[in-house]
């Protein structure tokens, strides 16, 4: 099929501020989507019907019109958060055509004198304000879309609460119009309740005396997370992760989660990461709700169940942990047969038995086992000794690629 969608970018500036190829299609097309906001945007000699996003949000209207001229308005750049990449997943690139505006993120960087190189854009269009605790370091400087005019208090909150109250803070509304206007400020000492609702939040990250320091590396400190003492241990947890290997893009089954926190760290290696945490015991999924909040991947979904019977149904995995009942009648074997072909399975055990289990699966499938002791010292009356955790043994095994799924 031909071209016959065009997406168009508008700023605040309006009409007078679309390029000639934009102007033209939005001459020539039948019908144009948009929001209400952006379509009081267009003068009255753009005669093509105007029809307003439904509600709740979907492209269903759009889809509908396919093979007829077909404009849709986006803010800015269609495709940074836009509407133009969700229109991009549904479509082949031939029938579409996109036709970009400064986006608010490059004109917020543009007035604050920024490279967009070294700034981190977040949204919180649609998204939890606890995804912004990811992004929180010392020295870091983010660029915030924010869902609504609440947000900026909001966001002053949640720095304050970790601690970054001196960051500074720049509010810009309606970027790019006549009405635009910046305000700018400290978290600690942030009084205002409410901005206008379009607006953007500039953060350069300052960390206060107590603010709590995460590492971007595997192996955060068990005291990083709220549990009842189910929590893989820091080192540990660093060697799994180690051997999970998280890519960009990869779903990983976190089976018998406890706290969350395998699960957890792997989202917090790549934005684009995901993970699926399954675990039968209401207070650990409490823990994990709390955990999965507190360090910045409120997108970690939790499946309440026991494994295997919990599992029927999920997304293939492209990576599987198991850090409990791996003696459960049927959970390796289910896994391992939902487990993508080339994924990775690693799987910890602590008693005779889990060990056993472990050893019985290598023998048919392959894969390495890992003894894991570890050792740290502690006071002996006057004297420091050492005293050693249980010792673990890991099994990491790959499926291979040809296997099928």
């Amino acid at each position: 099929m031909t071209l016959w969608l065009t997406v168009v970018g508008i700023g605040e500036d309006g009409y007078p501020g679309l390029g000639k190829a934009a102007r033209h299609a939005l001459l020539e097309a039948g019908q144009v989507f948009g929001s209400e906001r952006q379509l009081a945007l267009l003068p009255r000699c753009i005669s093509a019907t105007r029809l307003a996003w439904p509600r709740p949000f979907s492209l269903a209207p759009v889809l509908a019109q396919r093979g007829t001229p077909v404009c849709v308005l986006a803010s800015g750049d269609p495709m940074l958060f836009g509407v133009g990449a969700s229109l991009a997943r549904e479509l082949p690139s031939e029938e579409l055509h996109i036709l970009p505006a400064p986006s608010s993120c490059s004109l917020a960087a543009a007035r604050l004198g920024w490279p967009l190189q070294n700034t981190t854009l977040v949204s919180l269009v649609g998204r939890s304000l606890a995804a912004l605790n990811a992004q929180v370091h010392p020295g870091a400087r983010l660029l915030v879309l924010s869902s609504d005019g609440s947000s900026p208090a909001a966001i002053a909150g949640l720095l304050r609460e970790r601690g970054f109250g001196p960051s500074r803070l720049s509010i810009f509304e309606h970027l790019g119009g006549a009405r635009e206007r910046r305000i700018d400020g400290q978290a600690d000492s942030w009084s205002l309740d409410r901005a206008a609702d379009l607006n953007l939040v500039a953060i350069d990250c300052v960390a206060g005396e107590g603010a709590r320091r995460l590492p971007l590396t595997p192996g955060l400190p068990d005291d990083a997370y709220r549990h009842d003492g189910q929590l893989t241990k820091r080192d540990v947890r660093a060697i799994t992760l180690g051997r999970l290997a998280p890519l960009p893009g990869e779903l990983l089954w976190d089976v018998g989660a406890g706290c969350g926190s395998i699960g957890i760290e792997w989202m917090r290696a790549h934005p684009s990461c995901r993970a699926i945490a399954i675990e039968a015991d209401a207070g650990r999924q409490a823990h994990i709700a709390h955990n999965r909040d507190a360090l910045g991947v409120p997108g970690l979904q939790l499946v309440a169940g026991r494994a295997p019977e919990a599992l029927a149904g999920l997304a293939a995995p492209d990576a599987i942990f198991i850090g409990g009942g791996v003696t459960a009648a049927g959970v390796l074997d289910n896994c391992w047969r939902q487990l993508k072909p080339g994924g990775r399975l690693v799987a910890n055990a602590v008693t005779l038995q889990s060990e056993a289990a472990l050893i019985a699966f290598r023998g048919e499938h392959g894969g390495e086992l890992t003894r894991i002791e570890v050792a740290r010292a502690q006071p002996l009356g006057g004297f420091d000794t050492w005293r050693g955790a249980l010792p673990i043994t890991l099994l990491q095994v790959s499926k291979p690629a040809g296997t099928a799924a």
